[in-house]
């Protein structure tokens, strides 16, 4: 899987994962948990992974939904 974004804003988070979602990627959304249990004040952040082969897709895609400036490097 490869890394697609990673923050602390659970608006953006949640927006980026609706819209990859309801596109058909299939993604995962790592440390969800972990931020949690550390009381949710934001020391880690959560990710969103896709799989290897749609992650080019899904880098355009969340680019022209104007999450550009979200994508980790190598975007």
């Amino acid at each position: 899987m490869v890394e697609l974004m990673r923050t602390n804003d659970v608006v953006t988070l949640g927006y980026a994962e609706s819209l990859l979602r309801d596109a058909g990627y299939n993604i995962f959304v790592a440390d969800g948990h972990t931020s949690v249990m550390e009381g949710s004040i934001g020391i880690i952040q959560r990710r969103i992974l896709v799989v290897d082969d749609e992650a080019d897709g899904a880098r355009r895609f969340l680019r022209e939904a104007g999450l550009g400036a979200e994508l980790r490097d190598g975007a």
